[in-house]
């Protein structure tokens, strides 16, 4: 079995490669307006896309948005532009990034000000509910999909990994989700789709340019800045993402923690329906209070049995809500008296 430094070896990046990556990542040359112009176009109509994809709720939609998004180019131009100690070409490729940002979110804004078809629910909206409350392992996703990204771009033969790679980290959504949630004042919103872009974006400079430096990018340009330059611009991304793994941290905690109230609190309302003709259909948790709704018909037991046993185990639980959906039969009754 090969080893990792043989593979390393085996993909390692010549000074006869360095062109054709330039080519692919940085808007330079004669063709430089003709490729931001090729660019802007794509980077505008998956924008749309991704909008109505986000305010109608489709996941098709939204995905073929992230495919055709072009928003992981000029990230990854950057980290290459780090790595190869080139600060001018670095400083660019994130001018086209913060641009883009600007851009996208912009322009969600104001497709979501014109929207009159359709009403947009934060509640039950996945396309955004998926979006705002980010957790480490969204970041663990976009440093793998950072590192693929870079392998993909280096190597010719691979290319066709780029659209799966722009599926599994989301650039544009998030950013569409911003420019919702400011559309709707929703700045809670707006803050947490921006936290997972800083996230994906981070993440994809951290693991992109690893990748690249492990590959040889480095020694392969001819020409670059001095060692500790680039090492100090890799030190100042990794301490982003520590400081943004913090409120992902907490996220985690927190959704980790209403999990395991959902379960306990399942197992506690089976047995409290024992010997009833009821049965759970949904339970849901926000900040200190639960919603436990059943359906069926006939006596049921006091609530307060299981609202103190929700209590003792869980001390920052303030209230139990019950909702309760009539059987078929009741409904049937009701409507005919």
């Amino acid at each position: 079995m090969r080893t990792w430094k043989q593979i390393i070896e085996d993909n390692r990046i010549t000074m006869e490669d360095v062109p054709t990556l330039e080519a692919k990542l940085f808007f330079e040359g004669d063709k430089r307006l003709i490729r931001l112009e090729r660019y802007t176009v794509l980077l505008f109509l998956s924008t749309i896309i991704a909008t109505y994809g986000v305010i109608g709720d489709s996941v098709a939609i939204v995905i073929g948005a992230m495919i055709i998004a072009p928003l992981m180019r000029p990230i990854m131009a950057t980290a290459a532009g780090l790595v190869m100690g080139d600060v001018r070409r670095a400083g660019n490729s994130f001018l086209v990034v913060l641009i883009s940002v600007i851009g996208v979110v912009g322009l969600a804004w104001f497709l979501t000000e014109i929207n009159f078809a359709t009403v947009i629910s934060f509640d039950i909206n996945s396309q955004i509910s998926s979006r705002i409350s980010p957790r480490l392992i969204d970041l663990f996703t976009a440093l793998a999909a950072g590192a693929a990204g870079a392998f993909a771009m280096s190597r010719d033969d691979v290319a066709d990994s780029l659209p799966g790679v722009a599926i599994a980290v989301s650039l544009v959504p998030p950013l569409c989700v911003v420019g919702v949630g400011l559309a709707e004042t929703d700045f809670t919103v707006a803050w947490g789709a921006m936290l997972l872009f800083l996230t994906n974006f981070l993440s994809i400079l951290l693991a992109g340019g690893l990748v690249l430096a492990l590959l040889g990018l480095s020694s392969a340009a001819t020409e670059g800045l001095r060692n500790p330059v680039r090492l100090r611009a890799f030190v100042l991304i990794t301490i982003g993402i520590l400081l943004v793994a913090l409120p992902l941290t907490a996220t985690t905690v927190g959704i980790f923690e209403q999990a395991l109230i959902k379960r306990d609190t399942v197992i506690l309302a089976e047995e409290w329906l024992i010997g009833t003709d009821y049965d759970i259909s949904q339970i849901e948790i926000s900040n200190d209070q639960v919603d436990l709704i059943i359906y069926g018909s006939g006596a049921r037991p006091e609530l307060n049995i299981l609202t103190d046993q929700m209590i003792n185990e869980y001390e920052h639980i303030a209230s139990l809500r019950l909702l309760v959906i009539p059987s078929e039969e009741e409904r049937y009754d009701f409507l005919q008296n």
